[in-house]
C-alpha cells in the first residue's frame, strides 16, 4: 500500500497563515530584539559584578571569601578548589563589569557575548544545580548574539566592525 504525501496548494490556507505570520511578528525589528537580549544577558552579569568590588579595583571581602572558601568546581563527581581564588575573584569581577557594558554598547558584542558564554559555563561547574532556571537561558541568549549579531542598534554596526549579520 503505497503512502499518500498531500502538499498545500500555492495560495491556500498554509500560505496565508504564513503571510499573516510574516505581517505581524516581521513588525518588531531585528535590531530592537538583538538590543533587548544584549541587555537581558547583561544585567545578571553586571549586577553580580558589582558585588565584586568594595570601591575602584578594590575586591571585596565578600568576592575573596566566596572564591577561597565557599566556591568549588564541580568536575566527575569531585569538588574541586578554585586554583588561584583570588585571582579567580578578580577575573570574574573585571569581566562582570567590562562584559556587559560592551554588550549593551554593542561594541565586540559577539566576543563579549562569548566571554559570557564561557563565564556561563565555569558558573555551571560552581553552581550545577542552577542550570534551567540561569544558565540554560543565558546560554541561549549568548549563542543568539553570537550567532546573528549585535543588530544595527550597536557600535559595531555604526562603526563597521560587524559586516555579517546572520539572518534567522
Amino acid at each position: 500500500m503505497a503512502m499518500r504525501q498531500t502538499v498545500a496548494a500555492p495560495g491556500g490556507f498554509s500560505d496565508a497563515i504564513a503571510r499573516f505570520t510574516a505581517a505581524v511578528f516581521g513588525l518588531v525589528p531585528v535590531s530592537l530584539t538583538m538590543l533587548a537580549l544584549r541587555f537581558a544577558l547583561a544585567v545578571p552579569f553586571w549586577r553580580s559584578g558589582l558585588t565584586k568590588w568594595d570601591g575602584f579595583l578594590t575586591l571585596s571581602f565578600g568576592a575573596r571569601t566566596l572564591f577561597a572558601e565557599e566556591f568549588k568546581l564541580h568536575i566527575f563527581g569531585a569538588e574541586i578548589p578554585y586554583p588561584a581564588p583570588e585571582l579567580m575573584a578578580t577575573l570574574s569581577g573585571v569581566a562582570e563589569v567590562c562584559l556587559p557594558v560592551l554588550l549593551v554598547l554593542g561594541l565586540g558584542a559577539r566576543y563579549a557575548a562569548l566571554g559570557l558564554l564561557a563565564m556561563t559555563g565555569i558558573i555551571q561547574l560552581t553552581l550545577p544545580d542552577a542550570w534551567a532556571n540561569f544558565h540554560l537561558p543565558w546560554a541561549a541568549m549568548a549563542l543568539a548574539i553570537m550567532t546573528f549579531g549585535p543588530g544595527k542598534i550597536a557600535l559595531d554596526y555604526a562603526l563597521g566592525l560587524d559586516k555579517s549579520p546572520r539572518r534567522p
